[in-house]
């Protein structure tokens, strides 16, 4: 959503660099630019107004004239305030000391509200709750049974007493939703409400009504991100009649100029609390204002990318994957088949590679990447027998067709599979076999391991006292007869010592003089 914004400042900022002192010219310049960018990304202009002059102010201040790199002392203040703009701070859910805890879901229909109410039910259920899904929305066609699909699809429990379409009454389902969660020890419940296509007194009064009957420990006002400036007045007059206590932002992954996001919390004063990334149950985040200013800058969120991988990943699959690497075990398919499945586990792998830092500049290669790629991997692996997936060598040209035939590719896309599994491998073993020699990784400069070059080899040697071997036949006889001259080591033990049960003369170990009393008989 907010690609054309980042692209937009990351190309300003980009003027900036090599800069050793930043003129008043050039605060304008930058200034300017951030305006416009912000103005096209549909971000309300009040927003726009006080965002640019706090950044004219800290620019045009002492804290970048007296830095040594004021152009990313600039970047680090526009980071700051578009954290600040965005909430400040991560805001997260307040629980009930007496349970349930009571969480309405508000906003215009079509923002996403029923399938929200079965992502946070999800959410809640995996950070160790018991929530309870309430269908008070009994005025669009299918809600109650959307919501039921929804909560049978993320493993929360719904409760539906009236089957919607227009007839039952929303305030007594929100009030006998409350009873059953009592009853039923559910620790959150979580009401999903009506909306309408615009905002009309006859939908404000029920929500009104609604929150009156259940008196909510949380109201979340539901955000469609891609309506844009439409958006933030609908979020005013939700915030006069109903009241809410933080906004949840759907449809993130649209294409939409992502202007409402940046202006919400600005105009209404409540935080933005969670958001909405996707169409499936996972797709679904807390809100963090750092992170979200670090992607839009293209700095990247390598703290999300981490969360979702401990999630993605299963520790004890690691720990066995860790086991059979100090084994000396190779990398299977079989082993490469359960890595992909994790991956996949994580999400879009575009979303994953947009939350490296610097991936606006490869925005054209993510868009491009298929991702249908993992299925016809998957379909090329799954289609070998035990055998070939533990012994890929075994794999020869009929295999291969075999394969080939049954998974619905070429028999060139089995081999190519086949050649970059290999490769991983070889990679996988060097890895090994330079740690296990105390190397450190193979090929990687400073790092030891095979890929040290005769000079770095050179110098291990020279600091190990040791010499090489000179290239000069007369040199090298030379050494040969020095090495031959040096007395050598006394047989017996491993440190050169005679061996103790043989007996042995103090003399032959060359001791300073007296020194032969203190040895005992």
């Amino acid at each position: 959503m907010f690609a054309t914004l980042s692209d937009r400042l990351t190309a300003t900022f980009k003027s900036l660099r090599g800069k050793g002192r930043l003129t008043e010219a050039d605060v304008d310049a930058t200034v300017r630019e951030i305006r416009r960018a912000l103005l096209d990304a549909d971000v309300a202009l009040p927003v726009v107004r006080e965002f640019t002059s706090r950044i004219r102010e800290r620019a045009t201040g002492a804290e970048v004239q007296q830095n040594l790199n004021p152009a990313q002392q600039v970047v680090k203040i526009v980071n700051e305030e578009l954290v600040a703009i965005l909430g400040g701070e991560t805001r997260r859910l307040r629980f009930s000391k007496n349970p349930p805890t009571v969480i309405m879901l508000a906003g215009l229909q079509g923002a996403g509200k029923t399938t929200l109410a079965g992502k946070l039910g999800r959410h809640l259920k995996q950070n160790g709750n018991r929530p309870l899904l309430v269908a008070c929305d009994l005025q669009r066609p299918n809600a109650v049974n959307q919501l039921q699909i929804t909560g049978e699809r993320a493993g929360v429990d719904v409760f539906a007493p009236e089957p919607g379409n227009g007839v039952g009454d929303p305030v007594s389902v929100a009030r006998q939703g409350l009873e059953h969660a009592r009853h039923h020890h559910y620790d959150v419940v979580v009401v999903d409400t009506a909306g309408r296509t615009g905002v009309d007194a006859e939908m404000m009064q029920q929500a009104i009504d609604i929150r009156a009957a259940v008196t909510p420990d949380e109201v979340l006002f539901v955000l469609d991100a891609m309506v844009g400036q439409d958006a933030v007045a609908t979020a005013e007059a939700f915030r006069d009649g109903v009241g809410f206590d933080g906004v949840v932002l759907t449809k993130l992954d649209g294409d939409a100029r992502g202007g409402a996001a940046l202006s919400v919390r600005q105009v209404t004063g409540q935080p933005v609390m969670f958001a909405s990334t996707g169409e499936k149950l996972d797709d679904f985040e807390l809100f963090h204002p750092d992170r979200m200013a670090s992607r839009i800058l293209d700095m990247g969120d390598v703290l999300s990318l981490i969360e979702q991988a401990e999630k993605a990943f299963d520790a004890d699959q690691a720990q066995a994957m860790a086991a059979k690497f100090a084994a000396d075990e190779d990398f299977t398919l079989d082993d490469f088949l359960q890595q992909l499945n994790a991956v996949r586990n994580m999400g879009s792998l575009k979303k994953m590679l947009g939350m490296l830092p610097g991936m606006a500049q490869m925005r054209q290669q993510l868009d491009a990447f298929d991702e249908r790629e993992f299925d016809r991997i998957e379909a090329m692996v799954r289609s070998m027998t035990p055998l070939e997936r533990r012994q890929p060598r075994i794999m020869n040209g009929s295999r291969r067709a075999r394969v080939a035939a049954g998974c619905g590719q070429s028999t060139s896309a089995v081999n190519d599979m086949l050649e970059r599994f290999g490769q991983a491998q070889k990679m996988m073993r060097s890895l090994r076999n330079g740690m296990a020699g105390g190397t450190g990784i193979p090929g990687m400069p400073g790092m030891g391991g095979g890929g040290a070059s005769k000079k770095q080899k050179a110098r291990v040697a020279a600091a190990k006292g040791k010499k090489g071997k000179s290239g000069n036949p007369a040199k090298r006889a030379q050494q040969e007869q020095a090495a031959a001259a040096k007395p050598a080591a006394l047989p017996g033990s491993a440190f050169g010592l005679p061996d103790p049960e043989k007996g042995f003369d103090p003399a032959d170990l060359n001791l300073p003089k007296g020194f032969d009393k203190f040895l005992g008989k």
